[in-house]
Formats: C-alpha cells, structure tokens, sequence
C-alpha cells in the first residue's frame, strides 16, 4: 500500500526511480508523483493515474535529469485520489520534498497549531502537516534536515515510513520508519530507498531493512547512519544479503502475473515443504516448531489471526490442526482481533498469518497476544519482514515474490506450512497414528504434481467463464475443509472482475441463500468424493430444481454430480484434509478469466493494495 522510491549516486535518478515505482505498481495506488534535483532546481511532478500517467507528463511539463530523486504511488487514506494530494508534498518554502506512507493520526491537531503559526496547506493530506512541521522545527530550533525529522516524528502519532530531501542539503536523503517497511539498497557509491527491494535488485543484492522506530541519514559517499528515533542512540546497520532475483519479479512470458502465480503454484508448494518433508523418513522438520513443540503441543488453544486470503487459509487450519493434532482452534480476522477485549492467556498460541509479513492489523493482533503473554507464531512469505521480526518463532512459505494483488500462492503455500506444522504436532502427541502419519506425508508429496495435471483444465474453465463473463452475481458453496475455499473463490471472483459473490458453507444454503437461486443464478458447488459428499450432492438437487446454473468441482471420475451439474471440473484423487490444495485452483483461473474477459486490470484491481500497512 503505497510506493517509496529514492536514489542518490551517479546513474540518472529519473530512470531508477520511474522502474523502481512500476516494480511497485503492485501494492496497489490511485496516483504517482517524483520530484528530482537536477544542482539547481527542484523540480516535481505528479498526477492521479498511474505510472504510465506520470511519465507523459513528466515530458510535458519538466527536464528528467538529476542524480537525486524521490517518487512515490499513493493509495488514497487522507484526501481524494487526485493530482494535488498526490505526493511528493513540498514544504511551504519550497525547500523540503517528503513522500510517505502510512497514516499521521494527529495531522488535525498539528495542522491547526502550524496554521497558527502562519503556514498553510494546499492538500487535503496528513503528509503535507507533516513536511511543514520538519520545516517549523528546522526553522525555529536552528538544526539539521536529520535532527528535524527526528523531533518532528517524536510529536506525531500514528504509522509512516517517510523520506525527505531538503535542497540546501542536496547530498542526503533523510528516512525513518515505523510500522510500513523500509529498505535501503547498497550500490557501488550509491543508495536505493524503497519500500521493499525490487525496485533495485537489478543493481544490488545488499540492503538495510530499517526495524520501526529507527530512521538514518543515506548521504552520498558516505556510510549510512541508523539511528533511534525515540533518544537518537546509533544504531548497528545489519547489511543483508538478498536471495530475491530479477527473473522472479518479472511476468516470464505470461499476459499476468496473477496468471503467472497461479502456474507457480506446484514448485511454490515444493519449495515451501522442501527440506521440510522427508516422506521417505516418515519426518517433517521445521526449525521454529522443533524448537518449541513442547510450548505448542501443550496450548490450551490456538488462535490463528490473518486478514483476507491468509484469514482463508486459517480457516482451512482449523480443521487441520483440530483433527490432526487435537488442539481447540479460533480464527479471527485481524482487523477485529484487538477491538474487542479478547480473553488470550499464557496458555495460548497465536498463529499470525500474511504473506506480505507487514499486514498493520495482523502486527497489532500480534502486539497485543505479546503483551497478554501468549506464545506467537508467525506464517509469511517475506524474509526479513516485519512480522518475521516480532514473532517468537515461525515459518516462511518460499512461494516466492507474490506480484499479483489477488493471492493465489500465498493461499496453497500458507496451507502447506500450516499442515506440516498440525501433521508434526499430532505425531509429537500421538493423536494421528504412525501409518496415517506416513500416509499423509506421502500424500502431501504427491500433491504438486496433481496440481500440475490439474492446470491442464485451463481450457475447459475458460469455456466457463465465457459463458458466464457477464452475471452479476454468484455463489460458492463448500463443506467441510471445501467451506474457506468457497470463500476464497468468491473472494477472487470480487478481487478482479468486481462480479459481487458469497461463498457460503453448502447446508447453510436452504437457510436464506436459496431465495436467490433462478436461471440467472451461477452457484459453484465444490463436490469432492469425500467428507459429505451425498449431503453436498443433496444441496446440488436443490439447486436443480430452482433452475440454477450450477459449476461443480468433482473428483475424478464422478458421475453422479456430473448428471446434475451444467459444468464440471475433474480434480485428481487425495486426502480429504489435502483437497483445498487442488479444488482452490480451477476457482482461481475461472476469476482470471472472467477478469480478462471483462477488460480488467487483473494484477491491479481498483482500491486494493498488496500490502495493507494502514488499518
């Protein structure tokens, strides 16, 4: 949610920094905006629209070269999406150029007293107070760009990661965060800001991931600075090493990359339990469970928190870990989760999922589990994260960069962490036998490669989402494990081709639903041979019989849903607990095509961000 992007070195600015915003595009934004100092003038340029928008009218309206510059995607919190609340904000001297991400809570307050102080405002935005507070505070306590910005952020409150320029100081570019992700790239006499590396992994592989409450001074030709907001104590720069590679944040042929991350999907859900899995051992290592199986095995109950898709994937947990490992389990949606009072204790396990690792409400779930004393375990997809960081232990998905806004491989690598994690608990207390143990180990193991024969149904879903391109409405129906995918895939189905949807579990029907069931109607049934497979068949017949259009998901080889249904697709044969892993894919095709169909941007769906760092 939102894009940062800065640079000072020797290349030309404007070209770094125009790639880095289109490698962010996927975050999600409403408008673009770079300012750039060329030694004399600072020149900035912005527009409602996209990436593309800004760099016509850069050439319309300024010169293009510098050596420094700074841009940024906005996602609308304070203020319309419009040309004038886009940022860069300037200062009202015209000396400072600040972007930023997040949300300043008490921008009303202090816009008021700077007004008192003469100052005034042009935007509708919370950024804009806040540039012209840095500025109040350089003019009348006589410091610094970097001591500035410090002090400034020591009075507001709220979520930001920021970076600013002053052109008297054209040298530096001064940056803090806390809670929305920074990162510093390190170049050869040069630095890359952004909000995460790829917008300058084509340049380095060395960056400095910024921990919240920190800021630091990147000033040309010299090292980087980190420092504590709170005291100004330094800070030890942890330089890392980044293993992410330009090849992968690229679409490799393909129209999408949702289309791209969809086909992923078999060697996502290998790398995720690669090294994991030793079917052939009958073992399932993971570093952050093993080393606190006692703490876990033991939990009176475990909550698991997400937002979206990975709120899906916990649902599809609780069945797991309930019958596997016999341990009571909540899911919550994160955005609620510390709204209202919950009784968490010591006794308890929180499991936090996000694919981004920096989801706001899923951080402040895990913050308030800390503080009541629980045991937290993260789910996440992204090394060095800020939800990697505030857990007490965890595992990382390796599905790779997930570009596209709609998951669809956080979604079946989420689950297969999640059920390596209840497989090895049942085994530690021996509520799942030793040969079940080993039959699903091998079942697991076998299931990229039916999701690979299972993507070869692509043509047939596209016959479907032909037929059905143009319906307004439809309904997604699942029991059992198949529940949270009926919700998934209505999820999809809104994400991007803004078709309205509801997945419901499958008996809940005949208790309100039904009454929208006529021939206008499409109801996806997911109808696996197993579990409540004739209950499921029963609410089919129902269906029938109003005259609904009805898209089933059988297993191979049925045929008796096939005799009710208007369409089938064949999923291969596995365990029952193993059956998301496969039923949620041809849900995630039929969205995209019917997206395409309808002429919409599929990896940019309108006023989604990728990841969401406000609340």
């Amino acid at each position: 949610m939102c894009g940062i992007v800065g640079y000072i070195g020797h290349r030309d600015a404007y070209d770094v920094v125009i790639k880095g915003l289109q490698r962010l595009e996927y975050r999600g934004y409403d408008s673009a905006g770079i300012a750039l100092y060329d030694g004399e003038a600072l020149k900035v340029c912005k527009t409602k629209g996209k990436v593309v928008d800004l760099e016509k009218k850069v050439q319309e309206s300024i010169t293009s070269n510098g050596s420094i510059g700074i841009g940024h995607t906005r996602w609308a919190t304070h203020g319309q999406p419009n040309d004038t609340n886009s940022h860069p904000h300037l200062s009202n001297s015209g000396n400072l150029a600040i972007i930023h991400n997040g949300i300043i809570e008490n921008y009303d307050s202090l816009r008021k007293e700077l007004k008192k102080r003469g100052y005034t405002f042009q935007s509708d935005t919370d950024t804009e107070v806040l540039v012209n507070l840095i500025e109040d505070v350089i003019e009348n306590e006589g410091v610094k760009l970097g001591k500035a910005v410090q002090i400034a952020l020591n009075q507001t409150v709220g979520a930001y990661a920021i970076a600013v320029f002053d052109k008297r100081k054209p040298d530096e570019i001064v940056v803090a965060r806390l809670g929305s992700p920074l990162a510093i790239g390190i170049g050869d006499n040069e630095y890359f800001i952004a909000s995460d590396a790829s917008p300058f992994i084509a340049y380095t592989n060395n960056a400095i991931y910024l921990e919240d409450g920190e800021m630091a001074v990147v000033r040309h030709g010299k090292e980087v600075k980190v420092r504590k907001i709170l005291n100004d104590s330094e800070v030890d720069a942890y330089v890392q090493e980044l293993q992410l590679n330009l090849e992968q944040i690229e679409k490799g042929g393909y129209e999408h990359f949702m289309l791209k991350e969809i086909y992923e999907q078999p060697n996502a859900i290998r790398d995720t339990y690669r090294g994991r899995l030793l079917a052939d051992k009958g073992i399932i290592k993971m570093a952050g469970v093993d080393d606190n199986l006692d703490r876990i095995s033991k939990a009176n109950r475990i909550l698991i928190v997400g937002c979206g898709t990975s709120w899906h994937a916990g649902l599809v947990a609780e069945y797991i870990f309930e019958d596997m490992a016999r341990i009571p389990v909540e899911v919550e949606y994160a955005s609620e989760f510390r709204y209202r009072n919950p009784v968490i204790t010591e006794n308890d396990v929180v499991i936090a999922i996000s694919q981004s690792g920096e989801t706001a409400d899923t951080m402040a779930a895990i913050k308030l589990a800390k503080e009541k004393g629980a045991f937290v375990f993260g789910v996440c997809n992204v090394v060095g994260s800020s939800i990697s960081r505030e857990t007490m232990a965890g595992a990382y998905t390796h599905a790779g960069p997930e570009i596209g806004v709609a998951s669809t491989k956080a979604f079946t690598t989420q689950i297969t962490v999640l059920t390596l994690m209840a497989l090895k608990l049942g085994k530690y207390k021996g509520t799942i036998s030793a040969s079940d143990f080993r039959l699903h180990l091998q079942a697991l193991e076998a299931i990229p490669q039916k999701v690979e024969k299972l993507l070869q149904s692509d043509k047939v879903i596209k016959e479907i989402a032909e037929t059905y391109k143009n319906t307004r409405n439809c309904i997604y129906l699942g029991r059992g494990y198949n529940f949270p995918v009926a919700l998934e895939g209505a999820l999809k189905l809104k994400e991007i081709s803004y078709i309205h949807a509801e997945g419901y579990p499958a008996a809940e029907m005949k208790h309100g639903p039904i009454a929208l069931i006529d021939e206008e109607m499409p109801v996806v049934v997911i109808a696996v041979r197993k579990g409540h497979y004739e209950k499921v068949v029963s609410n089919i017949q129902e269906i029938k019989s109003r005259k609904g259009k009805i898209i089933s998901v059988v297993t191979e080889g049925d045929t008796e849903v096939k005799e009710l249904a208007d369409h089938v697709i064949e999923i291969p044969e596995t365990i029952e607990s193993f059956t998301p892993l496969l039923t949620t894919i041809p849900l995630q095709l039929l969205s995209y095509h019917i997206a395409v169909m309808l002429g919409k941007n599929v990896d940019q769906p309108r006023n989604l961000a990728k990841s969401v760092t406000v609340e």
